[in-house]
C-alpha cells in the first residue's frame, strides 16, 4: 500500500494550492503599497497586556534614569564656572561626588530595568511560541502535506527569535530615548534658548529619509526570512535519519552539499543587502553627531567672545547634546529595526490566521463512549477539484465487526479510513459514528474513541515506557506490561538491559519494524478505543513479524469495531465484511467465501496474490 499512500499524499498536497501555497509564493515589491508593513499594532500590543506590572515598573526606572542623567552636565557647569575659578575644594568635591553618585544610581536603575525588560520579552516570546504551536496542532493534515517541516520549524523557532531584540530591548529603548529627548530639550531651553534652537536644526535631517529606508528594510527582511525557510527545510530533509540514509545509498553527498551551498549563498547576498540598506543614511546621521556640537561651539564661542555666555554653559550644553542627538539617532535605527521586525510579525500572524481543521462549535455533541457503528452515505471526496478520490461510497459497519477495505493501490482505501477520525471532511454525503454526522461531534470526543495503527509507526526519541504512556499517561508499570504481553512484545523488552526504560532512538530506529509495530499496538491497547483503524499495519514486514503482529491484533480487535485497510488479503480472511474499493467506489461487499464464490473483482485480486 506504500504506492497508494504516496499517491494519496500527492493528491493531498494539491490542496496546498489554496491558502498555503499563496503564503509561500508571494513576492514583495517595495514600490507596491501591499509590500509595505501592515501589521495590526493592537494585535501586537495584546501580547504585552499580561506584563503590565513589569512594564509599569520599567517605565518608572526609565523616568528615574532620565532625571538622573540631567545632573552631570549641571555639575560640570558648576565646576567650570564656580568651583575652579573660586578655588573652592568643598564645592569641587561636592560636584564631583554628585556626578559619581548620579552615575552609580543610574547604572543600578538600568540593571533593574534590564531585568524587567527580560521578563517581558522572554515571556512574550514564550506566549507567541505557545500560540503558534497550539494553533499548528489544530491545523488540518492538508496543511502539513503541503508545507515543508523545515518551514514550520523556522516559523516557530527562528521567526520568534528574530523579534527578540524588538520585544526585549527596542520598545524599551524607544520609551527611554523619547524620555531623554524630552527632558534634555527642556533642560537646554532653560540653559540657553538661542543655542537650543541652533541644536535642533539638524533633527529634521535625521528623520526625513526614514520611510523609504524602513520600507526597503521590510522588503529585504521578508526575503531573508523566506530564504531561511528554504535552508531550514534542506537541513531537516537531508540531516534526518531517513534523508541521510537516502543520500548515502544514492551517493549524493556532493549534490546535496552544492544545494546547501547555493541556498546559503543566496541567503548571504540577501543578508549583505539587508546590512547595506540605508547605510549612507546612517553614515550621515553619525556625521551629524559631530556637526551638531561643532555648531554649538561656533555659536556658543561667538557669544562667549562677546562676553554674554560662560564657558561652563557651553561645555554643559555640549554634554546635553549627547543626550539629545544620541537618542535621536538611536530612534532612527530603532524605527528601521521595528519596520524590519514587522516582516517577521506578519509571517507569524499569517500562520495564526490560517483556519484550523475544525471550527469550534458551541453546539457540538459529546460522543461519550461510542458503541462503534460507522456509516458512509454517498460520500464524495477529492483532494483537488480535478480529481475525485471517493465517488459515492456507501458502507455500513456494525458495532464489534471486523471490516476490511481491499483493492488496488490508489483506490481510496486510506482516504476512507482518514474520514472516520475526521482528518478530512467529504465534499458530499456524510460519515456517521453511532448515527451522528462526525461534523456535528466534538472532535476530541470522537478521536478519544478511535485508535489507529498505521504502516509507518512513529515513536518519540524517549523510553519505551514514555512511548507507551502516550496512549494512557497515568498507566502503571503493570498496565504497560499487560499491554505488551497482549501485543507479543513484553518478552523482547525483558531482554533489554534497561527493559522499559530503554531509549528507542530517533523515530524508534533502534528497534526493528516488527518491534515498533507491536509497541504501537500495545500503545493503542492502553488507549482502549471503541473503534480501531489498521492501515496496512503489516504490509512492510516479513512473515515472522507479520505472524507475531497478527497474533497481537487478536486481543486488540476483540470487542471493538475494526476497520482494516489491507493489501495482503491473507490478513483479512476472518473479516465479517470485506469491501472491495476500486477507483473510489465500492464494487463488491461480502465475506471472503462469498466474494470468492462470486468470481469477480475480489476473486481476481485473490488469484493474483496466490497464483502458486
Amino acid at each position: 500500500m506504500r504506492g497508494g499512500q504516496a499517491g494519496e499524499s500527492k493528491r493531498a498536497s494539491m490542496l496546498g494550492s489554496s491558502p498555503f501555497a499563496i503564503l509561500h509564493s508571494r513576492s514583495y515589491d517595495p514600490k507596491d503599497k501591499k509590500s509595505r508593513p501592515h501589521v495590526d499594532l493592537r494585535r501586537v500590543a495584546r501580547y504585552f497586556a499580561p506584563y503590565l506590572r513589569e512594564e509599569s515598573l520599567a517605565l518608572v526606572c526609565i523616568l528615574a534614569s532620565g532625571a538622573l542623567g540631567l545632573l552631570p552636565p549641571l555639575f560640570t557647569l558648576r565646576i567650570i564656572d564656580s568651583a575652579i575659578p573660586h578655588h573652592d575644594m568643598t564645592e569641587l568635591l561636592f560636584d564631583v561626588g554628585g556626578m559619581v553618585a548620579s552615575a552609580l544610581a543610574s547604572a543600578a536603575i538600568g540593571a533593574g530595568q534590564g531585568y524587567l525588560n527580560a521578563i517581558v520579552g522572554e515571556g512574550i516570546m514564550r506566549d507567541m511560541r505557545d500560540a503558534l504551536v497550539s494553533h499548528l496542532h489544530r491545523m488540518p493534515l492538508s496543511f502539513f502535506t503541503s508545507t515543508k517541516t523545515g518551514e514550520i520549524m523556522n516559523r516557530v523557532s527562528s521567526d520568534v527569535d528574530a523579534i527578540d531584540n524588538v520585544v526585549t530591548g527596542t520598545l524599551a529603548s524607544i520609551v527611554q530615548n523619547v524620555v531623554w529627548i524630552l527632558t534634555t530639550a527642556v533642560a537646554i531651553f532653560i540653559l540657553d534658548w538661542r543655542l537650543a534652537l541652533l541644536s535642533l536644526v539638524v533633527i529634521p535631517i535625521m528623520i526625513v529619509p526614514l520611510d523609504p529606508v524602513g520600507t526597503r528594510m521590510y522588503t529585504v527582511r521578508k526575503q531573508t526570512r523566506e530564504q531561511r525557510d528554504v535552508i531550514e527545510s534542506l537541513i531537516q530533509e537531508t540531516l534526518s535519519l531517513s534523508g541521510i540514509t537516502l543520500i548515502k545509498s544514492f551517493v549524493r553527498e556532493k549534490r546535496e552539499a552544492k544545494r546547501f551551498h547555493d541556498a546559503g549563498t543566496k541567503l548571504m547576498k540577501l543578508e549583505i543587502n539587508l546590512a547595506m540598506v540605508g547605510r549612507w543614511f546612517l553614515a550621515i546621521v553619525m556625521a551629524l553627531l559631530v556637526i551638531g556640537p561643532a555648531m554649538i561651539w561656533l555659536g556658543g564661542g561667538f557669544l562667549a567672545v562677546r562676553g554674554v555666555m560662560t564657558i561652563g554653559v557651553i561645555v554643559a550644553f555640549v554634554q546635553y547634546l549627547a543626550r539629545l542627538y544620541g537618542p535621536a539617532s538611536a530612534l532612527v535605527g530603532v524605527q528601521v529595526q521595528v519596520v524590519s521586525a514587522f516582516a517577521v510579525f506578519e509571517r507569524i500572524f499569517a500562520y495564526l490566521d490560517m483556519t484550523p481543521e475544525v471550527p469550534r462549535s458551541p453546539s457540538a455533541i459529546d460522543l461519550g463512549l461510542a458503541k462503534g457503528t460507522i456509516d458512509f452515505e454517498a460520500v464524495r471526496f477529492s483532494y483537488a477539484p480535478e480529481r475525485v478520490v471517493l465517488d459515492g461510497v456507501t458502507l455500513h459497519v456494525r458495532p464489534g465487526q471486523l471490516v476490511a477495505l481491499v483493492g488496488p493501490s490508489g483506490a481510496g482505501k486510506t482516504t476512507i479510513a482518514n474520514l472516520v477520525p475526521r482528518f478530512y471532511d467529504p465534499q458530499e454525503g456524510s460519515v456517521r459514528v453511532d448515527g451522528h454526522d462526525v461534523r456535528d461531534l466534538e472532535l476530541e470526543s470522537l478521536r478519544r474513541n478511535i485508535g489507529i495503527v498505521t504502516q509507518e509507526t512513529f515513536l518519540f526519541h524517549t523510553t519505551i515506557a514514555e512511548n507507551l504512556r502516550y496512549g494512557k499517561p497515568d498507566a502503571s508499570l503493570d498496565e504497560l506490561q499487560a499491554a505488551c504481553r497482549a501485543a507479543n512484545i513484553d518478552a523482547f523488552i525483558s531482554t533489554l538491559p534497561d527493559t522499559y526504560e530503554t531509549v528507542v532512538g530517533e523515530r524508534g530506529h533502534k528497534l526493528s519494524g516488527g518491534e515498533r509495530q507491536r509497541l504501537a499496538i500495545a500503545r493503542v491497547l492502553l488507549k482502549d478505543p471503541r473503534i480501531l483503524i489498521l492501515d496496512e499495519a503489516t504490509s512492510s514486514l516479513d512473515s515472522t513479524s507479520e505472524s507475531l503482529i497478527q497474533d497481537a491484533l487478536v486481543p486488540l480487535m476483540r470487542g471493538r469495531t475494526s476497520l482494516v485497510v489491507a493489501h495482503r488479503l491473507s490478513t483479512v480472511l476472518r473479516a465479517d465484511v470485506i469491501y472491495v474499493i476500486d477507483r473510489g467506489r465500492v464494487v463488491e461487499a461480502g465475506t471472503h467465501g462469498e466474494l470468492i464464490a462470486r468470481g469477480a473483482a475480489y476473486a481476481a485480486l485473490y488469484a493474483a496474490q496466490f497464483r502458486e
